[in-house]
């Protein structure tokens, strides 16, 4: 840990060694490393660790963030719609990636979570009336000399969570969470200083982000705040012109450096495309048939499509490593992949909802046919053996695709699709053009 700590550090401080001149204003591209919570860059990385431990929390993560994400959309469907509550308070334990930033003049090093089911970008900010103590400095803005912030006419005033003005004519939001204490400040704009891939820097002006003055106690004193990805009228992605795309390669690997988050007009959009429809900031895209090795799977479209009256639909998440399925189709695709394995390997009993054979994923799987799912207009997201299986214990692998449920027991219509069935691809959210793209590539590839 104290390797990590080290690493993580001289990174985040070089992040504001400024040396030249930052670019300025808007830029059509913005490349941004993504870090894994297990990489070996992240503050959290422990050596000592083994895999059977990073696994079962990756599901735990899972589990966590599939459960809020159908409680946030059960509260939008009900009938007192709740807008602006997130899915859990910022905390290792429920996050997957991080980023970092700078913010302000002189530049104040930020380390937050990047999480595609907020849209509010915000940080800690002094005076602090009840915030974490993290490493490294609160972001003081009365120290900065690009902080000013919102009145109460701005535009963006009015797409804040939970808005309310005061006497001195600022813009004050209020985050709620579904699981831990709420987030409120000021919204204010600010610059923000990005470090680029050839160890350039790029400034962007004017960035409208909420500054946080009563934020609780995180869990995890690394953190300063949440990068929110979700679209809404407030959030970086619509002012950086409604694109962004990301790139993730095996999740599993603690070595693998070159996660990358892309905003801006300049997202690389390549690939098939699939219709995106964005909700109440959230991602949905159309489901509409499962094959293994080219057999296409009896599987009626209709149960993967979003309903009014009801909590389904398809969304597609950077926060679970797992990707849940609605039964039938779970079904459908774990009684195909029984048929293939039962007559060779031995079924491993772990519990009623996952399924899990003994033996070595990488050796026993060799050969084991691909799984595509088929989304409309053509779209189509290929699964290999590393982003269908994962190797929970050293005798045992199991599959990383889940029965949709809540509490282990009751079953929704909501389906999901994680980051390991995302892993290898460009992930390209064109939310102008009502689009979401998929192109297969080495992340390594996309980093100039």
């Amino acid at each position: 840990m104290a390797v990590a700590l080290a690493v993580f550090y001289s990174l985040i401080l070089a992040s504001i060694a400024v040396a030249g001149t930052p670019t300025s204003s808007r830029p059509s591209r913005l490349i941004i490393e993504l870090i894994h919570r297990d990489s070996v860059v992240s503050p959290h990385h422990d050596p000592n660790e083994n895999a059977a431990s990073r696994i079962q929390r990756a599901i735990n993560i899972s589990i966590a963030r599939f459960a809020y994400l159908q409680a946030k959309v059960k509260s939008y469907s009900s009938n007192n719609i709740i807008d602006y509550q997130a899915d859990v308070f910022p905390s290792k334990v429920f996050s997957l990636f991080f980023m970092n930033f700078s913010i302000g003049q002189p530049p104040i090093p930020q380390f937050t979570v990047m999480d595609t089911g907020s849209t509010l970008l915000w940080v800690q900010c002094r005076p602090c009336l009840d915030c974490s103590q993290q490493f490294g400095p609160i972001f003081d803005p009365s120290m900065s000399s690009s902080y000013a912030d919102l009145p109460c006419y701005s535009e963006y005033c009015w797409y804040s969570p939970n808005v309310k003005c005061n006497f001195l004519n600022q813009c004050l939001y209020n985050q709620t969470y579904i699981r831990g204490p709420s987030a409120s400040g000021v919204l204010a704009t600010e610059q923000l200083i990005f470090k680029t891939s050839d160890e350039g820097k790029i400034r962007v002006q004017d960035v409208v982000f909420g500054c946080g003055h009563d934020n609780g106690k995180f869990e995890d004193r690394h953190l300063s705040g949440v990068f929110g990805l979700g679209f809404s009228r407030l959030s970086l992605v619509s002012q950086l012109g409604s694109t962004f795309s990301y790139c993730v390669g095996n999740l599993n690997d603690p070595y693998y450096f070159h996660n990358k988050l892309v905003l801006g007009h300049g997202a690389r959009i390549e690939g098939d495309s699939t219709p995106l429809e964005v909700i109440n900031g959230r991602y949905y895209i159309t489901l509409e048939a499962i094959s293994i090795g080219g057999k296409m799977l009896d599987i009626d479209p209709d149960i993967f499509t979003r309903k009014t009256w009801d909590n389904g639909g398809v969304i597609i998440d950077s926060g679970s490593s797992a990707t849940w399925l609605v039964k039938a189709g779970y079904d459908a695709l774990l009684h195909e992949v029984e048929s293939l394995l039962d007559m060779w390997l031995t079924r491993y009993r772990f519990d009623s909802w996952t399924l899990c054979y003994r033996g070595t994923a990488s050796r026993d799987l060799i050969g084991f046919p691909a799984v595509t799912f088929h989304f409309a207009g053509g779209a189509e997201l290929v699964l290999d053996v590393d982003s269908l299986f994962f190797q929970r214990w050293p005798h045992a692998f199991c599959m990383a695709v889940l029965p949709s449920f809540v509490n282990g027991e009751n079953y929704t219509s909501l389906s999901l699709i994680g980051m390991m069935a995302q892993q290898n691809y460009n992930v390209a959210y064109d939310i102008g053009g009502k689009k979401l793209a998929f192109e297969r590539v080495d992340c390594e590839l996309l980093d100039d």
